[in-house]
């Protein structure tokens, strides 16, 4: 029976998932920076922030966009090179950004245990929960950064190995294949790839 990619689990990005790749994807990326920075403006951070707690009726103020810069930057550190010297670094401010918030358990919904947060940064919150509960679940792993120099977008790996190599292989794998394949062919001298 074959699978139907819609509603395989395993194809489906969880909600905090989407956030954090939405968020990480706000920086500015891609050869030049094709991808400019998108968190200037008050309603581009709006956009970006409400999936991780920004309640609708507060405006991100420049102190809690540059709060969510710095955040960002520590997340890209840890996707970059998670088994580095950097990522510990960066794991480590995570954990010090991660203790200004208070969280409580909720138990008021039958069977289920839910993070309820009582004190801090909403936004930060939103985050650091995000991120715990990819940790958590093993998906953080499924985020990646893709391998064209040119894009380098941030997405969650849905394929079942986990080996994906480009956000998309429309765009980027085929133009990174093709390319490669001309690069090879104009290497030999009979032209052959």
């Amino acid at each position: 029976m074959a699978r139907n990619e819609e509603t395989d689990p395993a194809r489906q990005i969880p909600p905090a998932a989407a956030a954090i790749v939405a968020l990480l994807n706000t920086r500015p990326h891609g050869a030049d920076h094709l991808f400019p920075e998108t968190l200037h403006t008050t309603e581009e951070a709006s956009a970006a922030l409400r999936p991780l707690g920004l309640p609708d009726t507060v405006a991100p103020t420049p102190e809690r966009i540059a709060e969510v810069r710095s955040l960002r930057t520590i997340l890209m550190g840890l996707l970059s090179a998670p088994d580095s010297a950097e990522a510990a670094a960066r794991r480590a401010e995570l954990t010090e950004r991660a203790s200004s918030v208070t969280l409580s358990q909720d138990f008021s919904v039958p069977g289920k245990v839910q993070l309820r947060q009582v004190s801090g940064d909403p936004i930060v919150g939103g985050i650091t929960r995000a991120v715990a509960d990819l940790m958590a679940d093993g998906t953080w792993s499924r985020l990646r950064v893709c391998d064209n120099e040119g894009c380098q977008r941030v997405f969650y790996d849905t394929t079942r190995s986990r080996t994906q190599r480009w956000h998309s292989y429309a765009t980027c794998g085929n133009r990174t294949n093709v390319a490669s394949y001309r690069a090879r062919k104009k290497a030999r001298p009979d032209g052959r790839p």
